[in-house]
Formats: C-alpha cells, structure tokens, sequence
C-alpha cells in the first residue's frame, strides 16, 4: 500500500479513532486516503488549534492525541501546540506533510525544515526518507509518545514518500521498545522517614494523573494522615474535598498549601518537577526537612542538590511499593489538627453577590450546576487561577489546563478535543476575553463537528494576569494591557450559528449555565466581571513573600 494509506493503517491498528487537522499542498495524498479510513477528521480554522484539541483529547483520555498539517507554515503553527503538550508531558503524534526529499533544502514553496524546528519541542522526532521507514516509525513513535515520561512524537512526510509504495516486509520489522528506567531500592529508606515523620506532606504534580496513581495516593495520605498540596497539573488526584486535601501550590497557589509546605518535616514529592511556578523556591523549607521525590525521568529527580532520597520510575508503582511496606496505620496527631487550621484560611465564602460580578461567584454557580463526570478546561491567565482555586474537583483529567508553558488561547480547542473523546458528557471552557480572541474561530470547528462546548468567558476589559503585575510590581504603570475594541462575544459566536448570553448580574449566572449545558449548541456566555478583582496570594518569582493585595479573601 501507498505511505500515506499505510500511516492511517497503522494508526487504526495503534486504536487511534480522531485526528484534528488542516490539509494543504504536500498533505493532499494524505487527505486522499483519509477518506477510505475509519478515523475521524475534526477540519480546525487554525493549524495550532489542532495540537491543542489532540492535546485536550489526550489529557481527558490518557490515550495519544493525534493532529495533522501541510508543511511549511501549517507545521510552524502546529509549533505552539506541541510545545505546550510536551512541557505538560502529554502523548501525542503529530504528522506533518512535507515537500518531496528531491527539493528538500532548494528553499521549495512552503518549505520549512520542520524535522530541526520540532526537535526541542517534541520527545522524538522522524523524517521518512524511505517508505519502508513508516511502518516502525508510526508504531515506535506511538509507543514513544505513551510510555515512560509521556510527549508528543512528530513524524515528517515528504509528498512523495507518501504516494511510494511500502515493501510488505517492512510491516514485519520489529523496534526496540522504549526502555524506562526505574530504581525503587531506596523504598526501605522512604518508609522509614514517613513513618518518623511527625508532620508528613504529599505534593503531587501531573506525573501522577498520568500514571493513574490517584487512588494508591490517597491511600497512602490517610495511612499517614499526610495532606496533600498539587500542583495545577494533578488538580482533582484526589477528591478536593477530602479532609487532606489542600488544593494547589505555588504562585497563586491557596495561601493553606503553602503554610503546610513549609511547616512540613517530610514531603514526599510525587510525579513533580518542582518549578519555579508550584514549589520551586525551595530555600522556604527548613534545612531539617527531608525531601523524597518519586519521578518517571531520571533528569527530574537529579534536578534539586537537597533532595535526600530519589525513586525513578512510574509514580503509581512507587506509591503501591511504598504503601506495601507501610505496617502502620497513623491516627489523628498535632499536625492533622494543625491541617484543620491552615484549611480554615482557605475556607473563604465565594458566594459573593457584588456588581459588577466576582469571579469567584461564577466558579461558586459552576460548583453547584456542574454535573459529576463535567470536563473543564481553562486558559491561561487569572481565569485559570481563579478556577484552580476555587472549583471543586472530585477526579484526575477532570481539570484540563496548559501549565509550564501557559499558552493563551489552549482553553477553547482543549476542551473541543475532550468533548471528541466524551460527546455525552458537559464539557465547559474557562476562558478570558484575551485569551478567547486568539481562537474564536474555532467556534465554526465547534458548530460544524457538533461539539456542544459551553465557554464561560472572564470578561474583565483587560489582560488581566499582566496587569495585576503591572499593578504590583510596576506602581500601576499599565502597557498594553486595556484591551480596547472587544467586540460582541455573543452576536460574534451566533455569526458562527453558536449561540450564547450577556451576563451582568450575580443573579444571572445559573440560568445562563443551564440553558448553555441544555442548549445542544456551542454556548458562549459572556461574563461582566468586575475589573479591579485580582487573583490571591501573590507570591513573585524567587524567594519572597506574598504580597497581599486588594481582594475579597482573607486569612489568618
């Protein structure tokens, strides 16, 4: 069979059931076969937007996401989307078309050595020079992308390789499997320090969700009676409103988690890479506090000179290793006590009543009319801060957001490529006005593939994250921050035949909530919010203080 027929052969084999992409010149063979494959085609407006649904597909499933472009500038703009999946350690295989291996490096129209520009972003990387090179480089680079420290693979296709027949023999080649390292000897040596600890603390990252580890971590918490901070990345690995649970760390983490961090004499650090945006200002801790991080990538636990004991390898088998040894069960001490106070700091009342509206009330109505299994996905910015804080997460993938790399503009097509993977349950986006006009034209993707997404959008007037810096670490100098001239969300989401409503009051929220998740149409519901509300605590980068600023949380 032809390269290209090959490719979606392999992929059907692989289970891969949805590919979100943008065709062009040297992806038309591609496109060709695609129609005599079983997969799904979601058509994006904007090649970046399909690594960001095969990413948000990937982060609900835990299966590869996969995504698709031309070559050229379809490739370049797949860029900001791979990027943002690996920093998150999410699997997917991009494929991207590429001008025939006889014009490679002549500068050929829409030619761009897409082989070296993705090298950086992606966990491996593969030009086909040969066709008999597909079928090991679809199957490895599947295998690639789901084991170990997940990422995206890319695989660059030039045209004429794709129209080449694949010998038969080349279905038969076998690859060496991705090796993992692990080391678990030191399990003795953690069971000890959590069994002495007095005042133990679990911080999980997003290396947890991905190994399902959830249910073995929340064992392991009430075996110790240990809280346990996240970062935004393992929001939901546990129930938040667990009596452990202390919600995320860091930043513009929850002030609670950060007291406890601190006051810890034992954190053992699960499945995160400590940076510098959750728990990277590590000179807080005590000397006294001992440091255990379990991780998947050798390279994560090697990266901070205090951690005194290091366990590589998947964070589910660490914990289930650790919890076997564990011959005693802790019962209520000082410190669970002390856990009982620090949570009260956190215990702030969002249902506020205030106009113009707060976002805390709006998180406080989706608390309340979300439906058990819902999937919410955010942007980047105070939008995503606010709903970190104060959304209750009662599972892992649950809670989709963009972390290390904190691309704007992630929230809409995320949770586009979830509502593929899970079209019958609600599906909600948490967006800001900034953030929503990077992709608003994913709403014809949205209305045209029937994905019934309701976006909340944040909209305070401004960009609001760099603005509250602007306030505070520059006398409220404000640069390009006023975002003059937003159109009108609405009638511009019922342009695209979506539908939504203005909200301007408190009083409003719900019903608008509930005639979007009854709507059976993509819902825009365009929030007022108050433009002066900032997002708590404030922690700079580096080691200093928060600094505590105008808002309606307090604490002790």
């Amino acid at each position: 069979m032809k390269g290209s027929k090959a490719v979606f052969s392999l992929l059907e084999k692989e289970g891969v059931d949805v590919m979100f992409g943008y065709p062009g010149g040297q992806s038309l063979q591609l496109y060709d076969d695609l129609l005599d494959s079983s997969i799904r085609h979601v058509l994006v407006r904007h090649e970046q937007c399909a690594a960001h649904m095969a990413d948000g597909y990937a982060r609900a499933t835990g299966e590869v996401g996969v995504c698709t472009s031309t070559s050229g500038p379809g490739a370049t703009n797949l860029v900001t989307g791979v990027a943002t999946a690996y920093v998150d350690s999410s699997p997917m295989m991009v494929l991207t078309g590429q001008v025939p291996t006889t014009a490679l490096g002549n500068q050929a129209f829409q030619e761009a050595d897409s082989f070296s520009i993705m090298m950086p972003i992606t966990k491996h990387n593969f030009r086909i020079l040969d066709p008999a090179e597909i079928p090991v480089a679809v199957r490895r680079g599947m295998h690639i992308a789901s084991s170990g420290r997940k990422g995206p693979v890319h695989i660059d296709l030039p045209s004429d390789i794709q129209k080449t027949e694949v010998p038969e023999e080349a279905f038969q080649r076998t690859f060496r499997p991705y090796t993992v390292i692990e080391d678990f000897s030191k399990v003795p040596e953690v069971i000890k320090v959590l069994t002495e600890a007095e005042r133990p603390l679990l911080l999980v990252g997003g290396g947890a969700v991905w190994a399902g580890a959830g249910p073995e971590i929340l064992r392991l918490a009430e075996t110790l009676m240990a809280p346990v901070a996240t970062t935004i990345m393992a929001k939901g690995v546990i129930p938040e409103n667990h009596p452990l649970a202390l919600g995320i760390i860091g930043m513009h983490g929850k002030v609670g988690a950060r007291k406890a961090y601190l006051e810890a004499d034992a954190i053992l650090a699960i499945g995160t890479r400590f940076s510098d945006r959750t728990a990277g200002a590590q000179s807080g801790l005590s000397p006294s506090t001992k440091l255990i991080q379990i991780d998947i990538d050798p390279a994560e636990t090697s990266k901070l000179a205090r951690t005194q004991i290091r366990l590589v390898g998947d964070a589910r088998k660490g914990v289930t290793a650790i919890l076997s040894g564990l011959a005693v069960q802790k019962k209520e001490s000082a410190w669970t006590r002390r856990i009982q106070e620090i949570q009260k700091t956190c215990n702030c009342n969002t249902n506020l009543h205030s106009t113009p509206i707060l976002p805390q009330k709006v998180i406080h109505d989706l608390n309340e009319t979300l439906a058990q299994g819902a999937i919410v996905s955010t942007d980047v910015g105070q939008n995503q801060m606010w709903a970190a804080h104060f959304l209750k997460t009662k599972n892992p993938r649950q809670f989709i957001s963009s972390g290390g790399f904190g691309t704007m503009g992630f929230g809409l097509p995320a949770a586009m490529g979830a509502k593929c993977a899970y079209p019958d349950e609600p599906v909600i986006c948490i967006t800001g006005d900034g953030g929503i006009q990077m992709v608003f034209q994913e709403f014809a993707t949205a209305v045209s593939e029937n994905l019934p997404v309701v976006v909340c959008v944040f909209n305070n007037g401004w960009l609001g994250m760099v603005k509250q810096w602007q306030k505070l670490f520059h006398d409220q100098r404000y640069s390009g921050t006023l975002l003059h001239g937003n159109p009108d969300f609405v009638k511009l989401a019922q342009a695209y035949g979506a539908d939504g409503i203005c909200v301007e009051k408190p009083s409003e929220i719900k019903e608008a909530l509930q005639t979007g998740y009854k709507s059976g149409l993509p819902y825009l519901i365009d929030i007022r919010l108050d433009p002066e509300e900032d997002v708590l605590p404030m922690i700079p980068p580096g080691d200093g203080p928060a600094t505590i600023i105008k808002g309606r949380c307090t604490w002790n």
